[in-house]
């Protein structure tokens, strides 16, 4: 048995799905990787890799036997905006190199998570489905969308198994939020845990489809380890599991702490909203793999709320 890599395993997603796989395939077929120079579990395997640079993948992976790979280094929409060719060069080249990386060792199997950023103002708004008009504009999204494409290619070119889906945005309870246009979810539950109100960056009524994490990492693994055989994509099957507006939010939140309080003062990251779809269609991913999430607005509020109490001893 080979080396499964991790890409991008310290941040929101990768910190997650590296405990799920460590306790799923165990911890020495697990990688995790980052660029941080260290990490702060020393339980893990890890080792430091900034994905931009094409050498430094080829090493880590010859050097490692890797056979699989989730690749999930990537920089957020909304830092992707603040410096778009950082974002380029980590979201794309980075990509790239990892695809070209695997076709050369004969990677068995490569994971790469993709967004709903891949929509842009022109997409519909309701019931998105994966094939539809895709013209993002964000950095983020252009390098999303590309890495797709190019996931697409290497399938077709090359026979790899290449494997993907469009994450909405991802509510967590074990990693704070980072530089996300949807993290506003995260940041408005905390506060008010804390007995804090909070000021949103978003209109009150931004819509937007979320899904609660435990349903994201299921996702993950059961599309990975569902048989090729059974796929009809590549590397954009849309997931979900709700959509919500801040507002519709902060009422359930509201259910829990009644004078907790949201004042929305809309900033940059409401133009990066506005190009988003609504609410997608994600039936494809039932029909392929099986996919299906547990979890409403209802039972994602109350199950984050239980655990920041346990996190924040309040």
């Amino acid at each position: 048995m080979g080396t499964i890599l991790i890409t991008g395993g310290l941040g929101q997603i990768g910190t997650e799905l590296s405990e799920l796989l460590i306790s799923t395939y165990g911890n020495d077929r697990i990688l995790v990787s980052d660029i941080k120079k260290e990490t702060p579990n020393e339980n893990i395997r890890y080792t430091r890799l900034d994905v931009s640079d094409a050498d430094s993948v080829r090493k880590i992976i010859g050097e490692n036997d890797v056979t699989d790979i989730f690749h999930l280094a990537a920089i957020l929409s909304a830092t992707g905006e603040k410096d778009p060719f950082m974002t380029f060069n980590v979201n794309l080249q980075g990509t790239q190199n990892i695809y070209r990386a695997a076709k050369d060792f004969d990677v068995k199997k490569l994971f790469i998570p993709s967004t709903i950023g891949v929509y842009g103002p022109s997409t519909p708004k309701d019931l998105v489905p994966e094939d539809t008009q895709t013209r993002p504009v964000t950095m983020y999204g252009i390098t999303k969308i590309a890495g797709e494409m190019l996931g697409d290619y290497y399938f077709r070119k090359f026979g790899m198994d290449v494997r993907g889906l469009r994450f909405p945005g991802l509510i967590s309870y074990k990693f704070p939020p980072t530089a996300g246009t949807t993290d506003y979810a995260v940041d408005m539950i905390i506060h008010a845990v804390r007995g804090m109100d909070y000021e949103c960056y978003l209109k009150c009524d931004t819509e937007m489809p979320m899904m609660y994490m435990p349903d994201a990492l299921n996702a993950v693994v059961d599309l990975y380890e569902a048989p090729r055989k059974n796929l009809t994509r590549c590397t954009d099957y849309n997931v979900g599991a709700y959509s919500m507006t801040p507002v519709t939010l902060h009422r359930e939140i509201k259910k829990y702490y009644p004078e907790f309080k949201v004042r929305y003062q809309p900033d940059y990251r409401q133009e990066i909203a506005d190009g988003w779809p609504h609410s997608i269609d994600f039936r494809k991913a039932q029909k392929d793999w099986n996919f299906k999430p547990a979890y409403d607005l209802e039972l994602t509020v109350k199950d984050m709320i239980l655990n920041l109490r346990k996190k924040f001893d309040c």
